[in-house]
């Protein structure tokens, strides 16, 4: 697979102990592709239903957590703070926003439940060391709540990729129009709301 680089937008300049600091924590791409992310089975159902649901801007993060059966459990979004790319950063907060919308898995020997993420982001569908840093929090947010590390999306104007995997679309893309469906940002496991039904809307979100 060959894989395009461009300069992140998030890059500044930094001291060098700093900027090998941040390097440390990113992955590239065929770090990724060889660490035996699943793949998603229908990633466009995906990918429309959360774009659907949080409306991203570009500096918009979703990080959603899928049962075995790729049906979502939770969802939140977030704004990317216009910080220098760093994969601890991200992974702090990955990690907040997971403890609020679901209960960790850390009792379990082997990970029941896989989290994505999807990034809203300008330029190209090209790798950047944004992306990387993301690919590394989203790596280690996993491991500390004892969730599977699942796909890395990227959105931009081109439209949406998995990251690794070669796959992607034209739509949704960063500048195309949600689906309405209400202005929701974060979506949890309280009791009156299954898994199943979450999944519902996704699946309602994606066919039209």
């Amino acid at each position: 697979m060959t894989f395009g680089f461009a300069p992140s937008a998030a890059t500044s300049i930094n001291s060098p102990s700093e900027s090998a600091s941040r390097l440390a924590r990113m992955l590239e791409p065929s770090e990724w592709a060889a660490a035996g992310i699943p793949l998603l089975r229908n990633p466009r159902e995906v990918v429309s239903g959360l774009h659907s649901r949080h409306r991203p801007n570009p500096s918009t993060a979703i990080v959603a957590v899928l049962d075995h059966e790729e049906r979502l459990t939770a969802s939140a979004s977030f704004t990317r703070r216009a910080v220098p790319a760093d994969g601890w950063e991200f992974r702090n907060a990955l990690l907040a926003h997971l403890r609020r919308v679901i209960p960790h898995d850390l009792r379990r020997r082997t990970p029941a439940r896989t989290a994505v993420l999807l990034y809203c982001r300008d330029g190209d569908e090209r790798w950047t060391e944004e992306d990387g840093a993301w690919m590394w929090g989203l790596r280690d947010a996993c491991t500390l709540h004892g969730l599977r590390c699942g796909a890395y999306i990227t959105l931009t104007r081109g439209g949406w990729q998995v990251l690794g995997e070669g796959r992607g679309g034209r739509h949704p893309g960063s500048e195309s129009r949600p689906t309405a469906l209400g202005d929701v940002s974060e979506i949890g496991v309280p009791a009156q709301r299954s898994a199943a039904g979450a999944s519902e809307l996704l699946r309602r979100a994606a066919a039209r």
